[in-house]
């Protein structure tokens, strides 16, 4: 079930986010209108950053409530080098300093934006800084046996604390209005509907692979440890197991994930702010995967799809309504479905199969 699943959801999005997309850039947009096509690659990261929390806290148990941080650093890594492309066509004209430093008086670009007037340098970082972060926290974190909600509060902590850092304008990173005002990437105008179309396809092929590489580590031996350490820490250390090495790996490449997430949200959305770290949006990634279904992958991309999708369209219609309906529909799948939407079908599907064997017993008898 769980391959059949993957592959159903695969061809869909390879109809969804490539096919579609293609005929419509062939019509010149008549099929979809520009901002329908960044709508949707907008929601396709969410899918990746959801699929990215599912596999530390479906398979392995860590419940991490700063998977939103992860994804902010990629994004301002991507920020940064868009910053830079925009050289000499910034509202004061200098080549090498962002708007946002001339403002602040700054005279000279810091240390740490060197090397991000290339693309590669910045396609690295949104790996590497979010992997090194990860990889720093887990490893005092799992070598202290911090566990359970312990662990979600001092996730929580670290986003919050780089929310507040990234706040100050002192940083680096434009305070609180952040990066913005991108033109182009690679010397593609990002208005257009020909980049916003590749921005579309390329993270469509991100979350494919997301979930091949999550459902591949899932499926090895590796997984089996990851889900005996969620289900019985203690008993799998007895058994000689070194578990913080088994976290911290799946930790780590976790937060990678949300770091490609976060690069290939930043240039389809046009900003990356300092709001991107906030404890909300990380508690917000929780429920895309408890609606879809906590140890599924595809029903945590399924969620967060569902889920922004219904935000779009009921921030529309009732906006000071939709944090409410946000907190019932995670009430009642906690209450009602457990398991989530795709674990429910799963179960369901179960019970309908175990009927059929009762019934075809007794006809044979």
């Amino acid at each position: 079930m769980h391959n059949r699943s993957m592959k159903i959801f695969l061809a869909g999005l390879f109809v969804i986010a490539v096919v579609l997309p293609s005929i419509n850039l062939a019509m010149s947009g008549q099929l979809m209108p520009n901002y329908f096509v960044g709508l949707l690659g907008k929601y396709i990261c969410y899918a990746l950053l959801a699929v990215s929390l599912d596999l530390v806290w479906g398979y392995c148990g860590i419940l991490s409530l700063g998977h939103g941080a992860f994804f902010a650093l990629g994004g301002y890594a991507m920020g940064m080098h868009l910053m830079r492309e925009i050289g000499p066509r910034g509202v004061y004209g200098n080549p090498i300093l962002p708007d946002f430093m001339v403002f602040l008086n700054w005279d000279k670009l810091p240390w740490f934006w060197l090397g991000f007037d290339h693309f590669w340098f910045a396609a690295l970082m949104c790996l590497i800084v979010p992997g090194l972060l990860a990889l720093i926290f887990g490893y005092f974190a799992f070598r202290s046996r911090v566990n359970g909600v312990y662990m979600s509060i001092i996730t929580q902590a670290m986003t919050y604390a780089l929310l507040l850092a990234f706040f100050r304008n002192e940083m680096g990173f434009g305070g609180n209005n952040g990066l913005t005002d991108f033109k182009d990437v690679l010397g593609f105008d990002l208005q257009s509907h020909t980049t916003r179309t590749a921005l579309l396809i390329l993270s469509a092929i991100a979350l494919a692979a997301g979930l091949l590489i999550s459902s591949a580590i899932t499926n090895s031996k590796l997984g089996r440890v990851l889900v005996a350490v969620r289900d019985g820490e203690m008993r799998t250390r007895f058994l000689g197991y070194r578990v913080e090495h088994y976290k911290l790996f799946v930790f780590t490449v976790s937060a990678m994930m949300a770091g490609v997430a976060g690069a290939l949200y930043t240039p389809q959305v046009g900003i990356i702010n300092p709001g991107e770290f906030s404890t909300a949006n990380s508690i917000e990634i929780v429920i895309w995967v408890a609606l879809g279904g906590r140890g599924t992958l595809v029903g945590a991309a399924m969620g967060a799809i569902l889920i922004s999708l219904a935000k779009t369209l009921l921030t529309g219609w009732l906006p000071e309504l939709w944090i409410f309906a946000l907190g019932l529909i995670f009430i009642l799948v906690t209450i009602f479905m457990p398991e989530g939407v795709l674990g429910k079908i799963k179960s369901s599907k179960g019970g309908l199969e175990r009927l059929r064997n009762i019934f075809s017993d007794r006809s044979l008898s």
